[in-house]
């Protein structure tokens, strides 16, 4: 696995798994299995349902505490200051474990409590209860404002970010401010796969479009938490890691952005 440096110190895995719809009855195992095979960050969310799940496969890996990095996230209707320190409380309980890492996960904007809520992760912080904080889905606006209200830059935002929809401008501000962008939905559900460019890279090289895509991620800086139940997957996912594009790749790849979503706007979502 290969790291990257949050600006709280922490380190990051550059590629985990994601939770989102991996059901109840097989997610205690795909998260032990997962661990095995050599993954050590994993992206949960209260939202998911399954957080008892995930707490209970990561207990069951013969892997230390410390080496697993453990993300969730607070849902929309449980922002403001104190919603928010309960709505951690309950997650906490439900994982068996301390997250490692907290975000909001919408800004919902129309609300109008995501500063509030970030004030509730710093305080969250400040006591030692987590160990780092940031956000999801937030624009560059959301940003400024928490960080100018608080003083405190969260260590990443997760955000779609796939060939279709590179985010190019909120990355560029991620990177001056020193957050980590996170890419979720990062292979944009397979739109890509037989894109020329991801098609010829692959045959080159002798993987599989999602591999080519999963490398591009990890060279512009980005963490990816795709989401894989099969033992083979995940393993392909990983493979990833050993992979190395060109510049000319790189640039081919670029070509392939077309401001599409496959997930809403987050200025839409309340």
């Amino acid at each position: 696995m290969t790291y990257l440096k949050l600006n709280d110190g922490t380190r990051l895995p550059k590629l985990g798994l994601g939770l989102w719809q991996v059901p109840n009855d097989v997610a205690s195992f795909v998260v032990t299995g997962a661990i095995q095979r050599g993954y050590r960050l994993f992206d949960g969310a209260a939202l998911y349902g399954n957080e008892a799940e995930l707490g209970a496969g990561i207990r069951a890996a013969d892997c230390p505490r410390d080496q697993i990095f453990l993300t969730t996230k607070i849902w929309n209707d449980r922002q403001g200051f104190d919603q928010t320190l309960s709505a951690f409380d309950e997650s906490e309980a439900r994982l068996g474990l301390t997250p490692d890492l907290i975000l909001i996960h919408w800004p919902c904007p129309q609300r109008g409590l995501y500063l509030e809520t970030w004030r509730a992760l710093v305080r969250l912080r400040e006591e030692g209860r987590v160990r780092s904080i940031g956000v999801s889905n937030f624009h560059a606006d959301h940003l400024v404002r928490i960080i100018g209200e608080t003083g405190v830059t969260p260590v990443l935002n997760q955000i779609e970010l796939h060939p279709r929809l590179q985010q190019a401008e909120l990355r560029a501000m991620h990177e001056r401010l020193g957050i980590v962008t996170q890419s979720w939905t990062p292979l944009g559900g397979g739109r890509s796969f037989d894109a020329p460019p991801i098609r010829a890279i692959a045959d080159r090289l002798g993987v599989t479009p999602a591999q080519v895509i999963l490398r591009w991620h990890l060279q512009l800086g980005c963490s990816a938490i795709p989401r894989s139940t099969r033992p083979e997957g995940q393993a392909e996912n990983l493979a990833a890691l050993d992979l190395t594009l060109t510049d000319d790749d790189m640039a081919a790849i670029a070509t392939l952005d077309a401001g599409e979503r496959t997930g809403p706007d987050p200025m839409l979502v309340g």
